[in-house]
């Protein structure tokens, strides 16, 4: 009961991308100016494939997914960053900051699993055409979709879990300008292996689609070729290649990177 009662009112000092003022509000501005155009900027491509008759297929249904993902996962670190510079306070709750540890995670995960399933869309209209709109029916990609869903919200929940149930003394300041798993277990006084442990395997979980979309592409490659020689084969349809796919998931990426600056 004691240490609920502490937990509740404890408070994390978020020291911010730099730590240090004048950096800071370098940074604040450049956030102030980055997420209103990533959240518009995503919210017209859902906007776009929804409105169209002719987008609504595998690659773009999977793209505004990959979109909304991006704009949940701006929206749970920015907008405290920048209300925290604007009321020059870096203060974040025990439950705010295991909250915004929780939707980092989960929103990473789902974004890499969405990721992979339209590299695996991609593979499959050019080395299967035949059969494409079979293998990706609206039931397929309506699974893909939950289950890249599922699988970041089950990787975030232990993590989230076990950082709950450690106890923090001395410092609360966090070395970033959010919360994040590292950062947090540097603060703890309590046994952390567990903790590390489960660090390990958040990474493989997160790296299986790393490795899948590498594979597919490889594979796929040497067949696109093979349509046209002396040039890439474009996708018949959609015609949505690897840089579509990745800029709306690095515009979210690099916001988990920037504080490694």
């Amino acid at each position: 009961m004691k240490k609920e009662n502490e937990s509740s009112t404890m408070e994390f000092i978020l020291l911010g991308v730099t730590g240090q003022q004048d950096q800071e509000d370098f940074f604040f501005i450049l956030f102030l100016f980055i997420y209103p155009i990533t959240v518009v900027g995503n919210l017209l491509i859902i906007l776009a494939i929804l409105s169209d008759s002719h987008l609504h297929n595998p690659m773009y249904y999977l793209l505004a997914n990959l979109s909304l993902g991006d704009i949940f996962f701006s929206s749970v670190t920015i907008p405290k960053m920048l209300a925290n510079h604007l009321l020059d306070s870096k203060a974040i709750s025990f439950g705010g900051c295991l909250t915004q540890m929780y939707f980092m995670i989960a929103l990473v995960n789902t974004e890499s699993y969405i990721l992979a399933a339209m590299a695996y869309d991609r593979a499959m209209a050019i080395s299967r055409p035949l059969h494409y709109t079979t293998i990706m029916s609206p039931r397929s990609c309506v699974l893909l979709v939950i289950t890249s869903w599922v699988i970041g919200n089950a990787n975030a929940l232990p993590h989230t879990l076990l950082i709950a149930s450690l106890s923090f003394c001395g410092s609360k300041e966090v070395a970033n300008f959010y919360c994040d798993i590292s950062p947090l277990l540097k603060l703890s006084c309590s046994d952390i292996h567990l903790n590390v442990k489960m660090m390990y395997l958040g990474v493989a979980v997160f790296s299986v689609p790393l490795l899948c979309i590498v594979v597919s592409y490889v594979r796929s490659f040497p067949l696109s070729c093979a349509f046209h020689p002396g040039r890439v084969y474009a996708k018949p349809s959609p015609p949505v290649g690897l840089t579509s796919q990745l800029f709306p998931y690095t515009m979210g990426q690099s916001w988990a990177c920037i504080s490694d600056l």
